[in-house]
Formats: C-alpha cells, sequence, structure tokens
C-alpha cells in the first residue's frame, strides 16, 4: 500500500495541488487524469520518490517493491535486452552482479565464500534461478523473439525498445506498478495483452495514459488533479467522464425538486454498475458504485474544443487506388507489393505492427514521398488535408504567432481578425493566447493548430498520422466526435483503439505476409476474425 499524506506541491509560479490525502491499495488501478499542465507526471514522480513534495509525506508498506516505466528510451544503450529487463527488480539484478564477479575472482578467499552463500540464499528468495527464463518469457510475450533478447538496446528499433523498457517495469510482479503513457508507442495487440496482463495483476497499478479504451478496460478506480486538489472516484474513465458531466447538470438544475436529482443518480448508478466488469475486481466496485451520493460526484473545469470538419463538396464515384506500392528506405524493404482500394465516404484505417510501413504509406498517398514502384490515384473529386506524424516543420517560423500563422491557410473571407479569433477561441486559443509565437509551442497545441487548419481547409478527405498524439483526453474526445460526424473519406493511423472503433469500417493491414483489405468491416470484426484465424492456425499446428 502507498499513502499521501497533507501533500502540497508549488513551483514557484504556481500551487498544482494541497492537502491531497490518498490511499492506494492492492488489487486496484488507479488511472490518474487531468487537463494537460495539471501534474500528473509530476505527481508520478513525487510517488516514486524523484521530487520532493513541498508539504507532507509519502510512505511505502514495509518490503514493498516499485517498479516504474522508463521514460528515457535510450536509458540502456550499451545494456543487453535481457539484462534490461532483469534490471527492473534491482537487487536481485545487483545480487546477481556480485554473485558474477566474486566466482570470477582469481584469489576466491574463504570471506568471499561466506559471502556468496549469503548471496545464494537471498538470490534463491527472490526465485532468481528462473530470473532470465521469466524475462524471456515475458519478452516474447511482448513480441521481442529469442533472436532479440541477447542484442544490445542499442541494435532495437524505437517501437522494440518501448515493449522493452515495458518488461522491465513489469518484470518480477512489483507490489507498486507506476506507469506514466504505457501504450505510446505499442501496436494493438500489444496493448491488448498489457490490457490482459492487468486485469490480472493483483498488486497496486498506478497510470497516466491518454488512451481511454485502456483507463476504462484497466481501471478500476480514476484519481482526477482538478480544483487544485487530487480525488479518487470508483469506476473506470467513462464512469468518471458521464458522472462528472451528470453534476454538472444537476448543478445547472439546482432549483430542481432533489428528490429527481436523486433518481437520476440512480439511475446513472445502476446502469453503470450492471457493466461493471473487469476481471477479478468487479464485484467490490460494483458494491462501491451502489454506494455514491449527491455529494461524491462534482462537475469538471475542464474545457474541450469544438473540431468540426466541413467538406466543401461531395465526393465523386472514384476515391483511392494504390496498385503494386513498394518502398524501401535505406536500403530496407518498407512497402512491398501494396495494392488496396478506398471508396467514396469510407473511413479506412491502417494497422501495421510496423509504425514506419503505415507513416511512409501515409506520406505516399499524401504526395509527401514518392515510391519506388507502383501508383496512387485519386479520383478527381478529392480534396485532401494532411496531418503528418511530425508537426514540427509548420512551426519553425519564429516571426509568426498563432493569428498569423493560421491566416496563411484561411480564405480571403475568413482571414479577417475577428473570424479567426472566434476561430482560434474555440480551438481554446483565447485573449492573448493568439498572439504566442508558434515555436514557444506545446505539442498538444501544435496539434490543436493542425486540426484548425484542416477544419479550414474544407477538405473532403483526411489523411492523418496519429492524429490523437500529444492531445489531452478532452481533445482526443472532441477530435473523435469530429470524426465521427464527418460526411467524407478519412484514411488514418491510430494508437488509440476506441478511435479506430468508433470511426472506421475499413480496415488495411500492411504485415510481413502483405496487405489484409477488408473493406466494410469494424475494427472489432476485423480483430474478431483475426482470433479465430489464430485458433485455426494454432489448432493445425497442433
Amino acid at each position: 500500500m502507498i499513502t499521501v499524506t497533507d501533500m502540497s506541491m508549488q513551483f514557484s509560479d504556481r500551487k498544482l495541488y494541497e492537502n491531497v490525502n490518498l490511499k492506494f491499495t492492492p488489487g486496484n488501478c488507479y488511472g490518474i487524469i487531468g487537463a494537460n499542465g495539471a501534474g500528473k507526471s509530476t505527481f508520478l514522480k513525487i510517488l516514486e520518490g524523484k521530487l520532493q513534495p513541498t508539504s507532507g509525506h509519502i510512505s511505502i508498506s514495509d518490503n514493498e517493491r516499485m517498479s516504474s516505466l522508463e521514460q528515457d528510451h535510450y536509458a540502456f544503450e550499451t545494456e543487453k535486452v535481457l539484462d534490461t529487463v532483469i534490471m527492473g527488480h534491482k537487487k536481485l539484478y545487483e545480487i546477481m552482479q556480485e554473485k558474477d564477479a566474486l566466482y570470477a575472482k582469481a584469489d576466491f578467499t574463504d570471506a568471499d565464500g561466506i559471502r556468496a552463500g549469503e548471496l545464494e540464499g537471498e538470490f534463491a528468495e527472490m526465485d532468481g534461478w528462473s530470473a532470465e527464463s521469466d524475462a524471456a518469457q515475458l519478452l516474447q510475450q511482448l513480441g521481442i523473439d529469442e533472436t532479440m533478447q541477447a542484442q544490445k538496446m542499442s541494435e532495437l528499433t524505437e517501437s522494440q525498445k518501448v515493449k522493452v523498457l515495458l518488461g522491465q517495469a513489469l518484470f518480477g510482479s512489483p507490489d507498486i506498478l507506476v506507469l506514466d503513457e504505457p501504450t505510446n508507442g505499442l501496436d494493438a495487440q500489444t496493448i491488448t495483452w498489457l490490457e490482459n496482463f492487468l486485469g490480472d495483476f493483483q498488486n497496486t497499478v498506478i497510470v497516466v495514459s491518454h488512451d481511454r479504451h485502456f483507463l476504462n478496460e484497466v481501471c478500476t478506480m480514476m484519481c482526477d488533479v482538478d480544483f487544485g486538489k487530487i480525488q479518487l472516484y470508483v469506476g473506470n474513465y467513462d464512469f468518471w467522464m458521464e458522472s462528472s458531466q451528470l453534476a454538472a447538470k444537476l448543478k445547472e438544475n439546482a432549483n430542481a425538486k432533489k428528490e429527481e436529482k436523486i433518481q437520476e443518480l440512480q439511475e446513472f448508478v445502476a446502469r453503470f454498475s450492471a457493466n461493471a466488469s473487469k476481471s477479478k475486481q468487479a464485484t467490490s466496485r460494483k458494491k462501491q458504485l451502489e454506494k455514491i451520493t449527491l455529494d461524491d460526484i462534482r462537475p469538471s473545469t475542464r474545457k474541450y474544443p469544438f473540431i468540426s470538419f466541413t467538406p466543401e463538396r461531395e465526393l465523386g464515384n472514384d476515391l483511392l487506388r494504390v496498385d503494386k506500392l513498394s518502398k524501401s528506405i535505406d536500403g530496407v524493404k518498407i512497402l512491398d507489393n501494396i495494392t488496396f482500394t478506398v471508396k467514396p465516404g469510407e473511413k479506412a484505417a491502417l494497422l501495421s505492427r510496423n509504425d514506419v510501413a503505415t507513416t511512409t504509406l501515409l506520406q505516399i498517398i499524401a504526395g509527401e514521398m514518392e515510391p519506388d514502384s507502383g501508383t496512387v490515384t485519386w479520383g478527381q473529386t478529392a480534396t485532401k488535408s494532411y496531418l503528418p506524424r511530425d508537426i514540427n516543420a509548420y512551426f519553425e517560423d519564429d516571426s509568426l504567432d498563432i493569428l498569423e500563422w493560421l491566416r496563411q491557410y484561411a480564405s480571403k473571407e475568413e482571414s479577417d481578425n475577428t473570424f479567426l479569433r472566434g476561430f482560434l477561441g474555440k480551438m481554446l486559443f483565447s485573449g492573448e493566447d493568439v498572439n504566442k509565437s508558434i515555436t514557444k509551442l506545446s505539442g498538444g497545441e501544435k496539434v490543436r493548430c493542425m486540426l484548425s487548419k484542416m477544419m479550414l481547409s474544407k477538405a473532403n478527405v483526411l489523411l492523418m498520422d496519429d492524429p490523437t498524439n500529444h492531445l489531452d483526453l478532452e481533445s482526443i474526445t472532441s477530435l473523435n466526435d469530429g470524426l465521427i460526424n464527418f460526411t467524407g473519406s478519412i484514411i488514418l493511423t491510430s494508437h488509440d483503439r476506441q478511435v479506430i472503433q468508433t470511426i472506421a469500417d475499413h480496415i488495411i493491414e500492411i504485415s510481413d505476409k502483405g496487405v489484409v483489405d477488408r473493406s466494410e468491416t469494424s475494427y472489432d470484426e476485423f480483430m474478431d476474425h483475426k482470433d479465430i484465424q489464430k485458433q485455426v492456425e494454432a489448432l493445425y499446428a497442433d
């Protein structure tokens, strides 16, 4: 168990939170949510002991081990992959190192023998003899096969390093597991595996994530960083969000009869209680939900941008044909003989376990890169707007503020200050914010600028490479709704499963075996089909 007592955190310019009192108990997964800049990652660092609070203290039960996800992907470049995972259990790894150093001594003394015996005892108590096999099995489950496990971390790709560092955090069943954005850089299959792992994990998990589906799948409690406080709520992210909206509604209708308010709350809680079915915590969570009263929920201070894409013209009879497309980068074949069709009105998701493949394909489709061979043919009525994965090149001119930057992409009728200020206000750039230099923007602010540019384009085809990257949960929700309501066509990649689930009606998977092109198929249908196929393949393999 980890206890937070009278904790406050203040920097020179502002106070993040004060007098926070919380308990994190085994068997629960706590999701930390809050607007960008509210102090979510700072709170994790305080729990880990990397930052000291201004006042108060953090205490962990005796003999409990905390493990966290390393954010520096290059921190272990000289280490072997298997060793990097075992390093997640620091004390065990130190014993292994000391043991090996003793046995390697040419002048092994009696004192060394006594010390070696002590180490062997500790090693056995920690189940050290299974460490390498356990680490290897964990890596296999994360998609890091045996051939890579003896390699140096520097030899792995970025996405492979992310999986190894995740394995490091999970290794050895820590008593307290702290995860900051654990799904970043992971493919859909690995995220599903992690959800199942955490669903069966019996110790304490504390996680920050912008992936709503992930939070809904794994969390039993939400920690909302708001109002200068950190407040615990029972349930997953959807329950918190809807209860917050309900609280705002009840507050607006303050003159309504209290009995009517209580009835509405009871109906709301009953609906969510019936759906509280996640893993071993379902029964206890259902009981907790049923105890909620009017005073237990409160409206949020969060603000949602207004995101709406309106095409200027309708699509004709043809949209996109990709035929026998191939591309190599630095001598490595990225795309090989790719063929598929997207029809007008379809919203297609590009899937791959290799982000480079989908990004390269989207760049070629958008006309930003030439293929080595093959063709891309667009319908004559298609007007395209493209959001690349790396948008920094759009924000290098230090002479431009946000207002002047956006004016470049506005029509003559929309280029006056009144219209642009109003437009940017809806995207949460209010008052003097519009005068901020584009070189000083955060990642989330840059994405909101790019989405503003795309809305002004009035294109009937949106090409988006991981559009939720850098956005907070509120912006992701607004973007998701805007894409659902868009009447044109969309071709996108995303690590946000809820975005793909709710938007895509056409799945295009790029794999080592070629292209799986499933038109008129949702993401869930596609994954169900893959599960059935895997079962059939396993049956024949046996």
